[in-house]
């Protein structure tokens, strides 16, 4: 299977399953603990990336009613529709996260959840090194990602109609792309989901 092919299948997963995965009225959940941090640690009006941002809910309907700017990017046009619709004041784009072409130094944030473990994992490393030179420094990185390594599929993903496709390293090789992109760690979690999980990473550009 290609890159392409695997890009594709995450886009009809996501067409096809939008709203079974997240209703327009699903509140923060176990987001919102991490959606608190993030505030609080950014300055006003802060220049915000959501990249996987689904249909804008919950992270990007957060931000921007916590007064940010946020940019949400996602691959699926059925969730950046939904996105538009239910974050007037944020700004979305239908597009391969993978492919994004950003100024240095111009984001407060990016927050990446339960997206990059849908992203080919030849290109995780580089895009994680295309954050850091995105933020500014003091700029925070807020992602989920694998925590044991598993690339494969899914059919009928949420008792859907569509196909769902994975592909992620282990969390010790995500602790080493973001040290090699020259992010510094503060915090990692575990996020258990069924029988195993995700892990949560927050990681700053050096102020110097």
């Amino acid at each position: 299977m290609s890159r392409n092919d695997e890009r594709d299948m995450v886009r009809r997963g996501y067409d096809a399953l939008s709203y079974h995965y997240r209703s327009d009225d699903a509140d923060e959940g176990q987001y919102a603990p991490w959606l608190a941090g993030l505030h609080q640690r950014l300055p006003a009006s802060a220049a915000v990336l959501d990249l996987g941002c689904g249909c804008g809910v919950p992270v990007a309907r957060f931000l921007t009613d916590a007064g940010h700017r946020v940019t949400g990017v996602d691959i699926s046009d059925v969730q950046i529709e939904r996105a538009r619709r239910l974050v007037p004041d944020g700004t979305f784009l239908r597009a391969d996260a993978t492919r994004l072409d950003l100024p240095p130094a111009s984001l407060d944030a990016v927050v990446c959840l339960y997206a990059f473990i849908h992203m080919p994992l030849a290109d995780q490393p580089q895009l994680i090194k295309s954050i850091a030179t995105w933020l500014r420094p003091g700029g925070w990185l807020l992602t989920t990602v694998g925590s044991t390594a598993w690339t494969g599929t899914e059919d009928n993903w949420l008792d859907g109609p569509a196909t769902m496709w994975w592909s992620h390293a282990d969390a010790a090789g995500y602790r080493s792309w973001l040290r090699q992109a020259g992010l510094t760690i503060t915090a990692e979690d575990f996020v258990p989901e069924g029988s195993s999980g995700h892990a949560l990473f927050w990681a700053q550009r050096p102020q110097g």
